[in-house]
């Protein structure tokens, strides 16, 4: 095993095959409102890095729904996790936040609750509303880190510091959650060096799963302005699939790998075209493990014995 993955990690915790259902609530984000910004990170579309299910399935009920019957049909699946996976998820008043996660909880063959949000859009009372369903479900935070460097956050506009991540980590991690990272590979101005940091730091701070993506251009977003003006040039293929694999031999074996690549819909890419090719690129993946005779924590294991 090369490294951990998810299905992998569900299928010994439920002992079938479980999917991910993605849904899209319709909430926004700090940085767009005018709270701490405008217009998000750079990088991320009007879908808010996600599905756009809303425009064609207004309830939440009719969008999970819909997915499981797809996913049902493609994997035959036959339980789910609701992911909540536009924009950041936790940015509402709890009593709003409680009634969008309740359209979907109760909904049968629904095993598993993911939130995909930012650490400076949680709070105490946030997280005893989302503890609250870890009883009967598997409970996933899921928390855009994307890189530890301030200069790159300032870049794309995030919003927020590498503190005030950290703070909403800690906040998070006293509580009954399961955490999932998220971090990209290919921002501007970032290198191996800066990549190579912000996995340490990851390897340092142990959360339960991580989710790597690569950085593309979707139509309508700032970074295309910047690409088309020339100031930014997208990661190659072959340095993508080589800092993969330098970020999973720094990260502890037990972390999950919910993702190793980014997903981007053809009609919304501007570039880079292998983005496109997902399979591809993880199979490059694997091959560049087993060309380096190597795996997910070879050198984390060898800088903690």
């Amino acid at each position: 095993m090369y490294y951990y993955k998810f299905n992998q990690y569900l299928k010994e915790k439920f002992g079938e095959r479980i999917q991910k259902v993605t849904l899209d609530a319709g909430l926004s984000c700090p940085n767009r409102d005018g709270t701490k910004g405008w217009g998000g990170c750079i990088y991320c579309d009007r879908y808010g890095s996600g599905t756009g299910a809303k425009d064609k399935y207004p309830d939440l009920q009719s969008q999970a729904l819909a997915g499981m019957e797809k996913l049902s049909k493609r994997y035959k699946a036959r339980k789910f996790i609701a992911y909540f996976q536009s924009f950041s998820n936790t940015y509402a008043p709890v009593e709003t936040l409680r009634s969008i996660y309740n359209e979907v909880v109760n909904l049968p063959n629904i095993v598993g609750l993911s939130i995909g949000t930012r650490a400076d859009c949680i709070t105490k009372e946030v997280l005893e509303l989302i503890s609250s369903y870890t009883p009967r479900l598997m409970v996933w935070l899921e928390l855009g880190l994307q890189t530890i460097h301030e200069k790159t956050l300032r870049l794309i506009n995030r919003g927020h510091t590498y503190e005030e991540f950290l703070e909403g980590y800690r906040l998070a991690r006293s509580y009954p959650l399961l955490i999932c990272f998220h971090v990209i590979i290919g921002l501007p101005g970032e290198g191996r060096d800066e990549v190579i940091a912000t996995a340490k730091e990851v390897a340092n701070l142990k959360p339960d799963g991580l989710k790597i993506h690569s950085l593309y251009i979707n139509k309508g977003t700032a970074l295309e302005k910047i690409f088309q003006e020339g100031k930014y040039t997208p990661i190659t293929q072959r340095e993508f699939v080589e800092l993969v694999c330098d970020f999973l031999e720094l990260i502890p074996p037990d972390l999950v790998i919910q993702r190793l690549t980014g997903d981007p819909r053809p009609e919304e890419l501007v570039a880079p075209e292998w983005t496109l090719r997902k399979q591809e690129t993880l199979n490059l993946i694997q091959k560049e493990l087993e060309m380096r005779k190597s795996y997910q924590g070879r050198k984390y294991e060898k800088l903690n014995q």
